[in-house]
C-alpha cells in the first residue's frame, strides 16, 4: 500500500506534470478568472459578463472541466516532454488498468445477461 501511495505522489508531484496541469488549467479556467478580475477592476461590463457566464458553467456539477483539463495536461505532457518516459509509462499503466476494468465489466454484464 505504501509503495502505491508513494508512486502516486511521485507521479502527481512531478514538476513536468504540474507545469502541464497549470497550463491546461489556465486554458480551461484561468482565463475566465483573469478576465473577471480585470473586468471588475476596470469596470468593463462585457468582460465581467463573459467571465461570469463561463464561471457559472464551470461550477455546475455536470461541467466536464476537470476531465478536459487533465486530458489537455496529458496531451501537453506528451507534446512538451516526449522523453519523460517515467511519467508516460505511469500514464500507460493507468490506461491499461482502466481498459481492463472496462473489459471485465463488459464480460460480467454479458454473463449476467446470458443467465
Amino acid at each position: 500500500m505504501k509503495k502505491k501511495l508513494k508512486k502516486i505522489l511521485q507521479f502527481i508531484a512531478n514538476p513536468r506534470l504540474l507545469l502541464c496541469v497549470v497550463i491546461a488549467w489556465f486554458i480551461t479556467n484561468g482565463w475566465s478568472y483573469l478576465l473577471f478580475g480585470i473586468g471588475t477592476y476596470l469596470e468593463i461590463g462585457w468582460m465581467v459578463g463573459i467571465a461570469s457566464a463561463y464561471l457559472a458553467f464551470l461550477w455546475l456539477p455536470v461541467s466536464p472541466e476537470k476531465v478536459v483539463t487533465f486530458a489537455i495536461a496529458i496531451a501537453l505532457l506528451r507534446w512538451l516532454f516526449p522523453n519523460d518516459e517515467k511519467t508516460l509509462a505511469v500514464l500507460k499503466q493507468f490506461h491499461e488498468k482502466a481498459k481492463n476494468v472496462i473489459k471485465n465489466k463488459k464480460k460480467k454484464k454479458k454473463k449476467d445477461e446470458e443467465k
